[in-house]
């Protein structure tokens, strides 16, 4: 070992040290010169005590010669051959970098080639950094063939960048919004709502048209297309058209012009309603079927809907189209105009007689009529009686002696049969029927026969809580609580059973109600008296059950004598 360096000053050992300290760590950015090119590789002078070796394709296209200054990065002061490891690539990566967190922070647009189409998105090369543009950020609106894009130079606005990943989001699409909104700024300076304005309709959609004014796009809504209503918007316009239209609105925050082609025409509404009121009677013809009505148009173009309840007086629950078809000739009465919401309510049924009245004036509750069972349901018949006319028999309807449930059973659809009307409402639109009411002269013959104070024996039908519904063949018979016993404590409708029969007194009968009043207490007070007349007064204080005790006891020795 040299003694000269083992003899080393203090000031040497400083300086040799401060030097160490100042020489750069590997992996950094620095100059380099080109010493020789050949074939497949580039030697460099990057600064240290050995050459670096680069392969030529690292500088891809560039022209280069020996003397050129490039920059290169450091990653190791010794490779396997000795040679320290430098790499061009990656220096242009951190080139690139830097340069794109300058444009990021002064809001910058970056240029870069779309260099391949892959599932999901676009791999777009920025000055050698690979980034990935969602399909979606490609353009404003859908593209057809989006392979058209592979290979053209763009620019684009990174969305978000990972140095640590390697990951970098861009989007052309944000570049175009800017565009289009300084774009759409500067127009709309020269531009204000009530201006009519030249376009081409670019795209037709089921709520409206979107129309290019020149770099910006307004929608043309489909219900300001005409006066008339549109179904779709394809019935007036075609893609690639020019139209005139007017701008009718403009929303600064979310820079959306709205545009309108009826209004360059005047309203026709208000001129032709001049004409029309409510309860006239129209020509129209249908011009389109719905789930929920038909719309009608009459002269000079108006339009007025028919609801599905105003098509029919008997037809219910059928589908308009059912009733009519597009293009009919239908007579239609104004039911409602509402001259704000431009809008009219038609009547089809109120251009006709109404069955309802007319069955009406031709029969009253009471009269028998005789009918086809049209349709059986959980709650009753349902009877043609004619003339698209039905009426209903209810369940409780059919017999006196059975439960409906029971007595719905003896009939089926088609079975003609007799009933008697019990109401028609034709405000409603219900005829209601009764079947046992055809033999309702039986049971007035039995409440004719019943008088107060009769003993009779009835079958309950009912229990409340108040009462018992009972009935004394065919006739509807009703005891009230109280008069279920004399004692209170027996004065409890749950006591009885539905279908037990009960012996009760009358007590009264109503024949404009066909019910009677019954009464238990009556019946065990008349069996009080009885006893007492027959076993002696009561007025010595002897209670009532002491009178039947002695009555019973007496029976008792009269049995055993004999």
């Amino acid at each position: 070992m040299d003694k000269k360096n083992l003899n080393m000053t203090n000031q040497e050992f400083e300086a040799l040290l401060d030097s160490y300290k100042s020489q750069p760590k590997e992996g950094y950015l620095t100059k380099a010169t080109i010493i020789n090119i050949d074939k497949n590789m580039v030697i460099l002078d990057v600064g240290l005590k050995t050459e670096s070796y680069i392969p030529r394709r690292e500088f891809g296209a560039d022209e280069i010669k020996a003397g050129d200054i490039v920059d290169v990065f450091v990653e190791r002061y010794e490779g396997p051959n000795g040679y320290v490891v430098a790499s061009r690539d990656k220096a242009r990566r951190e080139e690139t970098w830097s340069k794109l967190e300058e444009k990021i922070a002064n809001k910058e647009k970056i240029e870069g080639v779309i260099t391949e189409r892959i599932r999901g998105g676009f791999i777009v090369d920025l000055y050698g950094v690979l980034a990935f543009m969602p399909g979606s950020q490609a353009d404003v609106r859908p593209l057809h063939n989006q392979d058209e894009l592979v290979g053209k130079k763009q620019e684009f606005k990174v969305l978000k960048m990972d140095y640590q990943r390697s990951n970098v989001i861009v989007s052309h699409r944000a570049v175009l919004e800017e565009a289009q909104g300084e774009k759409r700024k500067e127009m709309m300076k020269n531009l204000k709502v009530g201006d009519v304005v030249e376009g081409t309709i670019k795209n037709i959609t089921d709520y409206g048209v979107f129309i290019d004014l020149g770099g910006i796009d307004g929608l043309l809504h489909v219900i300001d297309l005409s006066w008339k209503r549109v179904n779709h918007p394809k019935e007036m316009l075609s893609v690639g058209e020019a139209i005139k239209v007017k701008i009718i609105g403009y929303d600064e925050e979310t820079q959306r012009i709205s545009l309108g082609l009826k209004q360059l025409t005047e309203d026709p509404y208000k001129e032709l309603m001049k004409n029309i009121k409510v309860g006239d009677i129209l020509d129209g013809k249908v011009s389109s079927v719905a789930d929920y009505g038909v719309f009608v148009e009459i002269e000079g173009g108006l339009e007025g809907l028919v609801h599905v309840s105003e098509m029919s007086w008997t037809k219910k629950n059928v589908h308009p189209s059912k009733l009519v078809s597009v293009g009919d000739k239908v007579k239609v009465k104004v039911l409602e105009e509402d001259a704000e919401k431009r809008r009219l309510s038609f009547g089809i049924k109120q251009t006709e007689a109404n069955p309802w009245d007319a069955y009406a004036q031709n029969h009253k509750s009471g009269d028998v009529v005789e009918g086809i069972v049209k349709n059986i349901t959980e709650f009753g018949l349902f009877v043609s009686l004619g003339n698209d006319l039905d009426g209903m028999v209810h369940i409780g309807d059919l017999d006196w002696d059975r439960k409906g449930e029971e007595a719905i059973k003896d009939y089926k659809v088609g079975d003609k049969v007799s009933a008697k009307i019990l109401e028609i409402n034709p405000e409603k639109e219900r005829i209601s029927l009764g079947i046992k009411q055809i033999k309702e002269d039986r049971a007035e013959d039995n409440l004719s026969r019943l008088k107060k104070n009769d003993i009779v024996t009835a079958v309950i039908k009912e229990i409340t809580e108040d009462a018992l519904v009972v009935d004394i063949n065919g006739i509807k018979g009703l005891i009230d609580r109280i008069d279920l016993s004399i004692e209170k404590s027996e004065q409890r409708t749950e006591r009885f059973a539905v279908e037990t029969k009960i012996d009760a007194k009358v007590v009264s009968v109503s024949k404009k109600d066909k019910t009677v009043k019954l009464s238990v207490k009556a019946l065990e007070q008349d069996e009080e008296k009885k006893m007492v007349k027959e076993y002696g007064s009561t007025e010595s204080g002897a209670q009532l059950k002491d009178i039947f005790g002695a009555a019973l006891e007496e029976a008792e020795a009269k049995k055993f004598k004999k």
